[in-house]
């Protein structure tokens, strides 16, 4: 059942300070390189950086931007400013200083809590951003940067703090959307949302438990990771293990053999990079009891290829920022390959026409959902907000089917279909029919308007050999494959698909190329 808290509550009350209420201070929480932090010690760090937050001038519901790498400062820096009643902007800390002003001037944050290792482009970026009042740095206990020195700070502050009484409508967090075709926009979303689906898609459908610990591929600023790598694992009383560097498949499988988590948060992206590693049957992964999978469409060759190379069942699911994660999830012992699974218990789900009207089973249609973790809408959208949130329902913008038993097949978003000679095409059967090619290493398919006008399938395929020749054949390939007017029109060869803020395929500029 949907969660109900009270009025007055806290998201950080809710997912850390019950922890220690509950006798668990002593319990590990995070491990991070050598050292592992107990949940009163990730609480006597929130509650530092709230006090410092409030120090230097932050007050309730203004927003603050974090922009660190993961890490326990992460954490605490997130649950600093959620204590005091202020709302948490995660953005990624790796940004050129144009993207960064963008941030800036589009939330007005108030402060922004930033690394020494990443502080020069966030510097050169605040001049063009009058609402930023203060830099909070961390990683500079001398105080050289010139900039308020959180390891200072916090040293001459209480390690106690009572936490806001904020409502459980209150802006908690604000979560971008992956910019795949445009500037990214704010999903404003409330602490309700946050717990109710910790209860029903954590709890509920995956069954994470106390003596779980979590490991991610996407780093804690994307709502998938803080969500599965974070909340999720605290509201049960878990631990995560966190680490800062860049995700690779020998960063990940060093990871996995260092701290041997049990539940894998994954994305497809690095599916594909890990069952291609020469050493992948090598690698030991029996201490994982489930991963999961979201972020972008798992194809189903890759999901094949994962359990022949590894034998751990992976858990596709779809969710979005406007309803907070998953709401449509494969389970462990429920498994249909090929689907995203069946409706998350507590919310409600009806695939419809473009007239708002439900299609039948077995046939496609635009995905509506309803539910506790409705987000309030988008920051300075409004004409997307009444597009999107229709009194209790999200209209998400993706195209799925659902079949008589329940399972629903993803079909890419609506604004990605290819209408290619009267008939639609979607990019994702074209993708997925590349991969099945031992060639191709990773691939993404856009509309791309030729001379006439008129919009073709275009490949852009990374390849172990790229060549004209070959080409050609990724061409024929498709053609004997699917209905022939699916094949790509060209293909183009790349080193790296370019990825937007959150990591997803950035199909905006693939067909800008």
């Amino acid at each position: 059942m949907p969660f109900d808290p009270p009025e007055g509550f806290n998201l950080s009350d809710y997912l850390l300070d019950d922890r220690v209420r509950e006798g668990r201070g002593d319990k590990t929480a995070i491990l991070c390189g050598d050292r592992a932090w107990t949940y009163r010690e990730v609480q006597a760090l929130a509650n530092r950086f709230g006090n410092v937050l409030r120090a230097l001038g932050v007050d309730a519901e203004q927003r603050v931007i974090v922009s660190l790498p993961d890490g326990p400062e992460f954490v605490g820096a997130l649950f600093g400013i959620l204590k005091i009643g202020a709302v948490v902007v995660m953005v990624n800390p790796n940004l050129k200083a144009e993207e960064i002003e963008y941030f800036y001037g589009y939330t007005r944050a108030r402060a922004a809590i930033v690394h020494r290792e990443t502080l020069e482009a966030f510097v050169t970026a605040k001049t063009g951003a009058p609402h930023l009042r203060r830099l909070l740095v961390v990683g500079d206990p001398e105080g050289t940067s010139g900039h308020a020195s959180f390891e200072r700070e916090a040293a001459r502050v209480d390690d106690r703090l009572a936490n806001e009484t904020t409502h459980r409508d209150d802006a908690a967090i604000w979560l971008f959307s992956g910019g795949t075709t445009g500037r990214p926009k704010a999903v404003v979303q409330t602490h309700r949302s946050f717990a109710n689906t910790s209860e029903l898609y954590a709890k509920g459908a995956i069954g994470y438990r106390e003596s779980d610990l979590t490991m991610a591929v996407p780093k804690l600023y994307f709502g998938y990771a803080t969500g599965s790598n974070l909340f999720f694992p605290f509201s049960v009383g878990a631990a995560t293990a966190l680490f800062p560097d860049r995700c690779t498949a020998e960063v990940l499988f060093a990871m996995i053999r260092r701290y041997r988590p049990s539940i894998l948060i994954h994305v497809p992206t690095m599916v594909n990079h890990m069952v291609a590693h020469p050493e992948a049957k090598r690698e030991d992964l029996s201490c994982l009891r489930l991963a999961t999978s979201a972020g972008e469409a798992l194809p189903p060759e890759l999901y094949r290829r994962w359990k022949e190379a590894f034998g751990v069942e992976l858990l596709d699911g779809l969710g979005t920022a406007e309803m907070w994660h998953i709401f449509i999830t494969n389970r462990l012992g429920d498994v249909k390959p090929g689907t995203i699974g069946r409706v998350v218990e507590g919310f409600d789900v009806k695939v419809c026409d473009d007239e708002g009207r439900e299609v039948g089973p077995d046939e496609v249609g635009a995905l509506w959902v309803r539910g506790k973790s409705r987000a309030i809408g988008y920051w300075q959208q409004m004409e997307r907000t009444m597009a999107g949130f229709r009194g209790e329902w999200y209209v998400t913008g993706d195209l799925v089917r659902r079949d008589r038993d329940g399972y629903f097949t993803y079909g890419g978003r609506g604004d990605d279909m290819l209408k290619v000679g009267g008939k639609w095409v979607s990019p994702q059967e074209v993708e997925n029919c590349l991969l099945e090619h031992p060639e191709v290493k990773e691939c993404a398919v856009v509309g791309v308007v030729d001379a006439a006008g008129l919009t073709k399938p275009h490949a852009f395929v990374v390849a172990r050999q790229p060549s004209p020749v070959l080409a050609e054949v990724l061409k024929t390939f498709v053609k004997e494959t699917l209905e022939p007017y699916k094949y790509p029109r060209e293909v183009t060869f790349l080193e790296t698909l370019p990825r937007t803020h959150l990591g997803k395929v950035d199909r905006a500029k693939l067909k800008r190329s």
